[in-house]
């Protein structure tokens, strides 16, 4: 292909379709008195079936758009990147050359996936976070209470955070911050004595613990003695004695073990779990003494307030009346000691839109008190989930959403006797496809935004669904199966790619694989998955029309069957990138 100039912010090498939109700027900038960069900024992906368009008066050009768009017209040479250009009321459409396209982005795509230099596939990286650290703090349950519904969503977009930065080339740290501290505790050892029992304890940690929680919250309704013995404990662990911490630290562990076996259920892996037990006494005081010298705290009936009215935010109370710590003491002195700890170049809390005010009092605190690093603090924030209960009642703990997620789509899966008997380990299988539907019908909307949650749509493999999303991977990964003549595939260079020119499906399919790079990066301006979950689906439907036309068995000329192999198997490829990146794992039989 004929050289181009390098235009910043572009790569090529990662995403070829920068080399066509670097063509066509160059276009513009041959034609118009703009220069390169200038041109490359207005060219934008079309939409209805043009592959890219200039909105011309974007570029504020004196004289008429009507003579503006003849200078580009006129002096329009087809060549190698670039095969014709049209006018549209004040756009102009062009359109790149087909068959280069379509070897162009499948020799990359093979060479970033199935010959990537790193062993795994690369196709949709970049490295614009290079040398960069972030530390993402999401799911973040209360030990001993219930795991809401709110938790699993901060889980699935926490999870989804986690990847797209690893593929932005960011170092990337996952932390779990538990709620493991706070008068709760004092209420569980006070009921322990009366409740516990360490047989069930060892059979499920969370689930007794929340029994025995809920059990003497009942107590100390009834008995204002049980809410002070409850606080005379918690007061003993917060000073340090051993007696009183020794059970804690068994329920924690017992606690944090069992999630990790969830949490590797859900396909997410935390690098650290820490949680409010593990923010030092002095972090907190020391903060708390700085607040006072910098004459940023009032005194309120004993409790000790910090005055963020100036900036709309109410006032933070950071120290309750009887001199324990509360939340926000707690999250300063985190963020403190992660920053002396981690040295991060960003940290994102991934917490629903209920905490807003919580958190920008945080923030701001932290600003107040001087550090630079405070503005690197990002909350990522989302909506709530109405209706996630399972048909017994009330949704309580992760592994019931777990377990109901697998039983809706396992019975679903019985259904079909003939494909159900195929299928090596169907429940396996149907509990991988329910977690993709839980997953996918949280994250296909814009994150902000309340949903319903709904079972049956869940279970759907009609329609934009998690289940069709696997199908969609199934169907691709079984054309090698069922064309053992045609695998392994010859290197990129000796497939003919041009004979998928003839087919508008193969050129859509092509032109759209092209576009996850891009797919990726306007994800990570937006640090939402919704856009992610659309690539995947457009491409799931793109497959889906080409099936009936673009056909690889019964195909008897061997050189184009390899060519549309080809193809489908770089679409199998960037499906599973995109569905790696929203954390589902993608399936190869159902």
């Amino acid at each position: 292909m004929p050289p181009l100039p390098a235009v910043p912010g572009t790569d090529p090498s990662k995403c070829i379709l920068d080399s066509f939109r670097i063509a066509i700027a160059q276009k513009l900038s041959n034609s118009l008195p703009l220069t390169l960069d200038q041109a490359f900024a207005g060219v934008d992906y079309g939409k209805k079936g043009e592959d890219f368009t200039v909105a011309l008066p974007r570029f504020r050009i004196p004289g008429k758009l009507e003579e503006t768009a003849a200078k580009v017209i006129e002096n329009f040479q087809p060549d190698e990147w670039v095969e014709s250009v049209v006018l549209d009321k004040s756009f102009l459409h062009f359109r790149v050359n087909t068959t280069n396209m379509i070897r162009e982005v499948l020799t990359q795509i093979d060479a970033l996936t199935r010959n990537a230099p790193s062993g795994q596939p690369e196709y949709g990286t970049n490295d614009s976070g290079k040398g960069k650290k972030v530390i993402i703090e999401y799911s973040s349950p209360n030990i001993a209470k219930s795991f809401h519904v709110g938790h699993l969503r901060s889980t699935i977009i926490g999870a989804f955070l986690a990847n797209l930065y690893k593929a932005c080339g960011w170092e990337v740290i996952s932390m779990n911050y538990l709620g493991d501290w706070g008068t709760q505790f004092g209420l569980i050892a006070t009921g322990f004595e009366k409740y516990g029992s360490q047989a069930e304890l060892e059979k499920d940690a969370i689930k007794h613990l929340f029994d025995i929680y809920v059990a003497i919250n009942k107590d100390a309704d009834a008995d204002p003695t049980v809410k002070a013995s409850a606080a005379q404990w918690f007061k003993r662990m917060e000073d340090g004695d051993e007696d009183a911490l020794r059970n804690w630290r068994v329920w924690r562990e017992m606690s944090v073990r069992k999630y990790e076996k969830e949490y590797e259920r859900l396909n997410v892996k935390f690098d650290v779990y820490t949680g409010e037990s593990k923010v030092g006494k002095e972090a907190m005081d020391s903060a708390l003494e700085k607040l006072e010298t910098m004459g940023l705290i009032s005194d309120s009936d004993g409790a000790k307030l910090v005055e963020l009215e100036q900036w709309k935010l109410g006032k933070a109370v950071v120290r309750k009346k009887d001199g324990t710590s509360i939340y926000l003491t707690r999250d300063i002195g985190g963020a403190i000691e992660r920053y002396e700890k981690y040295k991060f170049d960003k940290m994102i809390y991934v917490v629903s839109s209920q905490q807003d005010l919580h958190l920008a009092q945080f923030f701001k605190v932290l600003e107040l008190m001087g550090f630079p690093w405070a503005s690197s603090l990002v909350h990522i924030n989302y909506g709530l989930v109405q209706g996630m209960s399972t048909r017994k009642g009330t949704v309580v703990f992760l592994d019931e959403i777990i377990k109901e997620a697998g039983n809706v789509m396992h019975e679903q899966m019985m259904k079909n006797e003939e494909k159900y008997k195929a299928v090596v380990d169907p429940e396996e299988t149907a509990l991988e496809i329910g977690i993709t539907g839980v997953k996918i019908q949280d994250m296909a909307a814009k994150r902000i935004g309340n949903y319903t949650f709904n079972w049956d749509r869940m279970k759907s493999f009609e329609g934009d669904t998690g289940p069709y999303l696997q199908y969609a991977h199934v169907r691709l990964a079984s054309i090698s199966r069922k064309n053992p003549t045609l695998i392994p595939l010859p290197p990129s260079s000796s497939i003919h790619t041009a004979h998928l020119s003839a087919y508008t499906h193969a050129r859509d399919i092509a032109f759209l694989l092209g576009t996850y790079p891009d797919v990726v990066k306007t994800a990570m301006k937006t640090q939402e998955p919704s856009g992610v979950v659309t690539f995947a689906f457009r491409l799931a439907h793109a497959i889906s029309s080409a099936w009936d036309v673009v056909i690889v068995k019964g195909e008897e000329d061997e050189e184009k069957a390899r060519a549309k192999m080809f193809l489908y198997e770089c679409a199998r490829e960037v499906l599973a990138g995109a569905m790696r990146l929203l954390s589902l794992r993608p399936l190869e039989r159902m």
